[in-house]
């Protein structure tokens, strides 16, 4: 054949010399071994695509969202708890030296070197095996990843204290109270609203004040804010005795709206 049979020379550039159709090409010597894109290819991504669309809703329908109660910012004693595809990065900000002072080591830099290590697996072995045996480096880093993020949200679910959070997550009933009363500001002074909430329902570490006035009288509530009880430590209040009186009072009137 010679060279360049066939073909037009435009500038430094050839170009069939026969206009073809812009068909598909026919694929029939190769049975089940490939097929034109459009619009075989396509279509089923599309279809398998649509089957999971339509499963996840059914999912979602059958098993909605938990809800929780509403945020309060200034409940220091709320577990939290990042989705799932986190665990391993939260699990991760628990140990000595990701988290405190070295909160820049686990937050940023042992995350970006683990991403950037699989950033650069392909060119640091550039060999032109495609079996996972013959690339060893490249290997050898996702199943270390894989491994290591397996293992820290496995640590993560483990040791998170479930029943804790489902409790502090419940919805409890409101009760209306005036919060520019003399009792609730004696609580906000104190600082008991960092563990009963401003809303006074309570957390993992507390119970609520809504319901606390309906089984402890007045006298039980002041000597409780003044010795402590339970996980509350004594000498949490250190206000005056009329401040004492205003915040047991209000407590205890609670359970009466």
């Amino acid at each position: 054949m010679h060279r360049g049979k066939g073909m037009k020379f435009v500038g430094d550039s050839r170009i069939s010399a026969e206009r073809k159709p812009n068909v598909p090409k026919d694929y029939s010597e190769y049975p089940g071994k490939t097929e034109a894109f459009w619009p075989n290819f396509l279509l089923k991504e599309w279809l398998i695509g649509s089957v999971f669309l339509v499963g996840y809703l059914c999912l979602t329908i059958a098993h909605p969202s938990p809800l929780e109660r509403i945020a309060d910012p200034t409940d220091t004693s709320y577990i939290p708890l990042p989705d799932w595809y986190f665990l391993f990065l939260y699990q991760l900000l628990k140990y000595e030296y990701a988290s405190g002072p070295y909160t820049v080591i686990g937050a940023m830099i042992i995350p970006g070197l683990a991403f950037g290590s699989l950033l650069l697996a392909p060119w640091l072995d550039r060999g032109p095996e495609r079996r996972p045996s013959k690339r060893p480096i490249a290997t050898g880093l996702m199943l270390l990843a894989l491994a290591a993020t397996i293992f820290l949200t496995w640590q993560s679910v483990v040791n998170h204290d479930w029943e804790a959070a489902a409790k502090q997550g419940e919805i409890k009933q409101t009760v209306e109270f005036d919060k520019e009363d003399p009792g609730y500001k004696a609580l906000e002074a104190s600082g008991c609203l960092n563990c009963h909430g401003t809303d006074l329902t309570g957390g993992p570490a507390a119970p609520a004040l809504t319901e606390t006035g309906a089984t402890l009288s007045a006298e039980e509530i002041a000597d409780i804010a003044v010795n402590g009880r339970a996980t509350m430590p004594p000498g949490m209040f250190k206000g005056s005795d009329e401040e004492l009186k205003a915040l047991s009072e209000f407590i205890h009137g609670l359970s009466a709206k």
